[in-house]
């Protein structure tokens, strides 16, 4: 056939060939390209990365704002405990059930004889029993306007429902904050407890954005290393610096001695153990 007496078909032709022409181009390129880092490539400064987490907070509000800042943030500036049991919440409500592990260890009275608080923040709090075991430290040491701040999303963990059975579940809802405010509210707590239902990486964020440091700052959320250890690094940004002083819970637990350890050493501090408790100095 004279292609050049068919235009149309020389034209497909030439069109075929460019096409095969760019195709076998952009195959050879794509297949040079290290679109993937392999293990092999990663760098030290990869690594490192996994050690850094935001270090600049805003500017620190008075102590004594510290709670109308939470109420403002978190509650539209109306007080959670206004209002205080809901009516559908109230038949299902035990009187008090403030369990907990560790809640009334010494090393509460120790740390907040020494630092005397102004804030005090607990990074995961379940029934509030500790919670409400340094409030009552605070009001016997004559310490006025302390503030505690309970970070804890409430839902419990996935085993919860069949641990004891002591609280009822209603339509997949634990209870358990509505059981926390109950236990705050018995202790006659509620001026000196408020609360951020969040995980405990939105509820930290919140906090160094709005300037909301902690004199005191407890670590008793999950026991497993990478949730300590994003725990224990957002909670170190909302330590007041100089003075404060950050501790924790669960140092029996592998997971969190090793967050603690690791941490201690890039930061250059001291652990010291209390009990169950860990302390950085």
């Amino acid at each position: 056939m004279d292609l050049a007496a068919n235009p149309k078909v020389y034209g497909v032709v030439v069109l075929l060939i460019l096409s095969f022409i760019l195709g076998f181009l952009y195959r050879d390129n794509y297949s040079q390209a290290p679109l993937l880092l392999s293990a092999a490539t990663v760098t030290a400064a990869d690594a490192e990365l996994h050690h850094k987490f935001p270090t600049k907070c805003a500017e620190a509000v008075p102590p004594a704002k510290v709670r109308e800042t939470i109420i403002q943030n978190v509650f539209h500036g109306e007080s959670p405990w206004t209002g205080f049991p809901p009516a559908h919440a109230k038949p299902l409500l035990l009187e008090k059930f403030a369990v907990g592990w560790g809640s009334n260890a010494a090393v509460f009275e120790r740390l907040i004889r020494r630092v005397r608080p102004r804030t005090i923040i607990e990074v995961g709090t379940y029934l509030g029993a500790s919670a409400i075991h340094m409030a009552g430290i605070a009001e016997k040491l004559g310490l006025e306007g302390v503030q505690i701040l309970c970070i804890d999303d409430f839902r419990g963990w996935p085993a919860h429902a069949d641990a004891g059975k002591v609280m009822e579940m209603v339509n997949g809802d634990t209870m358990l904050l509505y059981q926390f405010m109950q236990n705050v509210a018995a202790a006659n707590a509620t001026e000196s407890v408020v609360y951020l239902p969040f995980s405990t990486t939105t509820a930290m964020n919140g906090l160094c954005s709005w300037g909301v440091y902690g004199d005191l700052v407890e670590i008793d959320a999950d026991h497993e290393f990478h949730s300590a250890w994003v725990d224990i690094n957002n909670g170190y940004r909302v330590v007041r610096k100089p003075g404060g002083v950050m501790f924790g819970h669960d140092y029996k637990w592998e997971g969190v001695r090793r967050a603690v350890h690791l941490f201690a050493r890039l930061h250059g501090l001291g652990v010291r153990r209390d009990g169950e408790h860990w302390v950085l100095y």
